[in-house]
């Protein structure tokens, strides 16, 4: 497989998108989900490359403020899952300290942290806190 990367720049007709490929030439994809595999293809055909998919950067030709919100967009998508496994971690973790520090009951360590009794379960599962009585 060749280690080059090559930009695509989709732009919609009425059969789907036609790709312009940066100094390769032009092929069609019915949907943007298959650009990527369709000018893989097309090079290969062209070239007798393979070229992976992974190394075709396809980019809708597109109002470039919806372009920049869809990257936006995704950014905070990201973000928010950073945190949620952020905030998951520290929920482990106070659970465990009320568990093993504080030495309160499940029931107790639920009604601190406003989650069910299982949660707590969960949350401490195999750190040896739950071996305290609830």
């Amino acid at each position: 497989m060749t280690g080059a990367t090559y930009t695509v720049t989709a732009k919609r007709w009425e059969g789907g998108w036609e790709l312009h490929i940066d100094g390769i030439g032009v092929t069609q994809s019915r949907t943007l989900a298959n650009a990527a595999q369709q000018v893989s293809d097309y090079i290969a055909t062209l070239t007798d490359a393979d070229v992976a998919p992974e190394r075709i950067r396809v980019r809708p030709d597109l109002s470039s403020s919806l372009l920049a919100e869809a990257d936006k967009a995704r950014i905070d998508v990201r973000a928010a899952a950073a945190a949620q496994e952020a905030a998951a971690r520290r929920q482990r973790e106070v659970a465990r300290r009320l568990r093993e520090e504080e030495h309160l009951s499940v029931t107790d360590t639920a009604t601190v942290m406003n989650v069910s009794r299982g949660r707590v379960s969960q949350l401490t599962k195999g750190d040896g806190a739950s071996t305290i009585a609830g």
